[in-house]
């Protein structure tokens, strides 16, 4: 064995591993044209719930992971979302917006999967996180500035607090912390390859609700 092979960091195989399928749910239709400014905020609301039904699974399943070694320490209060996303749904759906929700199955299947991986299965969990709420800090950033520019939303207000960290103060720090603790991630080789592939899973899970959104948003152009 050559002990002078270096090591690829396990945050640097789950971003490269992933990347193929973390660039198809980027540019998907649904999304290239919500971005766009093509898509009403009729269908940014319809995303927005969808959102909640996700971050749900994710966020109900945190406290009971908070003392497990492998996914506590990515149980983080500053990033829960959920809060945010009640605050946006109301905004966008009026007071009685909970009677109004209506997952997709392609969001339930999301949903059932997170929720699954939260009861059974922590490196799972740690895999549904990652693609989660590194890309909210990351790409839903650029989702923040079009909604606020195209459907006239006030700047980090209510519409798009999903998207507003304000416990985080500076994001580039925390994505490298957060980073460093995948690289030290409890777990041998086989395991980090079966997060890796759940990763993948994850990614394949987001680009089936964007697909069903472009189907029930077609653009009539």
């Amino acid at each position: 064995m050559n002990l002078d092979t270096p090591v690829t960091a396990f945050s640097t195989l789950i971003r490269t591993a992933s990347h193929e399928q973390h660039t198809e749910a980027e540019t998907s239709t649904f999304m290239s044209d919500l971005l766009g400014g093509r898509l009403g905020v009729d269908a940014y609301t319809r995303y927005t719930e969808q959102l909640y039904f996700v971050y749900a699974a994710l966020e109900s399943g945190a406290r009971e992971l908070a003392g497990d070694p492998v996914a506590g320490p990515f149980v983080q209060p500053e990033l829960m979302r959920l809060a945010a996303l009640e605050r946006d749904l109301e905004h966008l759906r009026g007071p009685g917006w909970r009677s109004t929700l209506a997952a997709l199955p392609a969001t339930r299947a999301y949903a059932d999967r997170v929720a699954e991986c939260a009861r059974t299965w922590p490196g799972g969990y740690v895999a549904h996180h990652y693609t989660r709420y590194l890309g909210d800090l990351s790409g839903g950033q650029i989702i923040r500035d079009r909604a606020e520019r195209t459907w006239g939303f006030a700047r980090k207000g209510d519409g798009v607090r999903f998207y507003v960290f304000e416990d985080i103060a500076n994001p580039a720090a925390f994505k490298r912390a957060y980073r460093e603790l995948l690289d030290r991630v409890p777990a041998d080789d086989l395991e980090k390859q079966r997060i890796v592939t759940e990763c993948r899973q994850a990614f394949a899970l987001n680009t089936a609700v964007f697909r069903a959104l472009g189907e029930e948003f077609p653009l009539s152009a």
